[in-house]
């Protein structure tokens, strides 16, 4: 995962009130296990700024994958 990469939460963050599958951006990356994501409402007002393990996000496509 790199920076801008849109990525969800597979599990409940509830430290910083994130439920699984709230929709984040990669902001920065902080190593190979973590990454700063920031969260924010419809009309892009940021809600939650927060390092997450690169093991909690799945990222998210928004065009066809190639086939395994």
């Amino acid at each position: 995962m790199k920076s801008l990469d849109v990525v969800a939460t597979l599990e409940d963050v509830p430290a910083s009130h994130l439920a699984k599958g709230q929709v984040g951006t990669i902001v920065d990356e902080f190593s190979e296990n973590f990454v700063l994501d920031e969260f924010t409402d419809l009309d892009g007002v940021a809600y939650v700024l927060e390092l997450i393990p690169v093991g909690k996000l799945i990222e998210l496509r928004h065009s066809p994958a190639m086939a395994a």
